[in-house]
């Protein structure tokens, strides 16, 4: 069994382009970015890897905040997580490659995972 390593660096917005030049220079690939509403702040995770060790670059940004695009560097992938991160939770991300001016997904509710809407659990055995 191979044994895998994940390491977490948190850094600041501004330190996201130069870190992901780096890891790209030493030839990790993205392997994706992940984002999750903490509900006053949103955590983004760019996660890469080499061989079989992952390190996540994590970014904690409030709304209204600028995320630079990473895709300049990570074309083949990061266009599509930034384009999915900036329509579901409203982040602003800018200068993405192919940037789908929040046509990505089109939903009922805009960036449904910014203010996500109150579920109603359904009784079990029974209708709504």
């Amino acid at each position: 069994m191979i044994e895998q390593k994940h390491t977490i660096i948190e850094i600041p917005v501004s330190d996201l382009l130069k870190k992901t030049e780096e890891y790209h220079t030493k030839g990790h690939r993205l392997v994706q970015i992940g984002c999750t509403n903490l509900g006053d702040r949103y955590e983004v995770n760019y996660t890469f890897t080499k061989s079989w060790d992952f390190e996540s670059l994590r970014l904690t940004v409030n709304d209204g905040d600028v995320i630079p695009s990473i895709s300049g560097t990570y074309w083949g992938g990061a266009f599509i997580y930034e384009n999915e991160i900036h329509d579901l939770f409203g982040l602003s991300v800018t200068d993405i490659n192919v940037d789908f001016q929040g046509h990505l997904f089109e939903t009922k509710i805009p960036a449904p995972f910014k203010n996500p809407p109150k579920v109603t659990k359904v009784p079990k055995g029974g209708d709504a």
